[in-house]
């Protein structure tokens, strides 16, 4: 059972100085006990009414990554941005108290969905938010009407870089992740290309929740459920999404790339354009894995150009 609870103003690092980056109103949903939490930002008064973005994270990153963009579109659409449990401002539970499983993520986001009736949605995710958006795309396709996909991957791909294996390592992975937090400080380095956006304040938002070793279990656990062989718990879910995806191919797609990125590599993107031969492409020739943290203004103009140039698609397809 799934409810809404009040909103909140949640107080970790209240003080700290990437809180200003952050003037964003918390909402909750209780899963099964734990506060998933959630932004959901409109500063137009049709609100419900309002085609919607549902901007969907990755690892190890949480809403914060959105931040630039939620303003820009705001004043037109109904944002919800949520953080997946164990991450951001959700609840953290222990291995024990959650499967942090590809399935779970996607019944979690299912569930965020139904409770807050959206409808009219455009997915836009980024890393692990691509496999857990268009899962959730799957499981409730009427629903979703657009996407918007950035440096992700949502099919199975025996690809992973050496520093990420590494982290997967019995023992000396998960001490690096979980006691270190190499996983996350190392990504404010290696997952942009342009070091002068990563300011203090920008790196302290990208790590403030994941400031202690049970605080990172969902990064850990993250790195752990990336599924490259089938007798891995998430490769049937994978490959699941993986077989929607082409019927999902008649509806409007936009990709959106970090072409320096080492991890999601140009080959998944050219992977997901033989996925969505309509699609369109937009190729940032000088950003990272953090696309959004290297690009927000070039993002946000792709953006615009795909959600104006596909706004009537709802009214093309019930007509039909």
């Amino acid at each position: 059972m799934a409810k809404l609870m009040a909103s909140q103003n949640h107080d970790i690092h209240a003080t700290s100085d990437w809180r200003a980056l952050y003037p964003f109103g918390s909402h909750y949903l209780d899963i099964d006990g734990l506060a998933y939490h959630y932004l959901d930002e409109c500063e137009n008064k049709a609100g419900d009414d309002l085609p919607v973005l549902l901007m969907v994270h990755g690892n190890p990153t949480w809403s914060f990554y959105w931040r630039e963009l939620i303003p820009k579109f705001r004043d037109r659409y109904r944002v919800v941005v949520p953080d997946h449990i164990g991450c951001g401002l959700s609840d953290k539970p222990g291995r024990d108290a959650y499967p942090f499983t590809l399935a779970r993520r996607v019944e979690d986001l299912c569930r965020l969905v139904e409770a807050l009736e959206l409808r009219n949605v455009t997915l836009v995710a980024h890393d692990w938010g691509g496999a857990i958006g268009m899962g959730a795309a799957a499981a409730m396709s009427e629903r979703f009407e657009r996407f918007v996909l950035l440096n992700t991957a949502a099919f199975r791909s025996r690809r992973i870089p050496l520093r990420i294996n590494v982290c997967r390592l019995p023992l000396l992975g998960r001490l690096g992740v979980q006691g270190f937090n190499l996983f996350a400080r190392a990504a404010i380095r290696m997952a942009v290309r342009r070091p002068e956006r990563m300011t203090a304040a920008v790196k302290s938002g990208f790590l403030a929740p994941y400031d202690s070793w049970p605080h990172r279990t969902a990064v850990q656990q993250f790195v752990l459920d990336i599924p490259l062989r089938p007798k891995h718990p998430s490769y049937a879910k994978l490959e699941e999404i993986e077989a929607v995806l082409p019927r999902l191919a008649d509806r409007p797609v936009c990709l959106i790339w970090g072409m320096k990125d080492w991890c999601f590599t140009p080959h998944f993107l050219e992977r997901f354009e033989e996925f969505f031969p309509s699609a369109q492409s937009h190729r940032l020739e000088e950003a990272g894995h953090y696309v959004v943290q290297d690009s927000p203004e070039e993002v946000a103009a792709a953006m615009e150009g795909f959600l104006s140039g596909t706004a009537d698609f709802r009214l093309k397809t019930s007509d039909s």
